[in-house]
């Protein structure tokens, strides 16, 4: 029987995704809810240290704190050089 506090979810994948879950249900000894529940718990952190980044991000920007993008272009550029730039900082 489930944990009290949880919720069922559903969701239509290809037939060979769901043959890998089970390859992998198999090998390691584990069910299939377990195997989804590890896969969803590892992409759900994944999103949100994304989405942690991105708003820093955005922040350096709102505040100034970015780097001219023909600098960038320019170091780029030279990287294959026999002098190549430095690379650029903020100022």
């Amino acid at each position: 029987m489930p944990p009290a506090d949880t919720k069922v979810l559903t969701a239509h994948v290809p037939r060979t995704l769901a043959e890998k879950v089970d390859q992998i249900a198999t090998r390691l000894e584990r069910s299939r809810g377990w195997i989804v529940k590890q896969a969803l718990t590892a992409w759900i952190d994944q999103e949100e240290e994304r989405s942690r980044l991105t708003r820093e991000a955005m922040a350096d920007v709102d505040a100034g704190s970015v780097i001219d993008h023909q600098a960038v272009q320019a170091w780029a550029d030279s990287l294959d050089t026999d002098k190549p730039l430095p690379a650029p900082v903020l100022r």
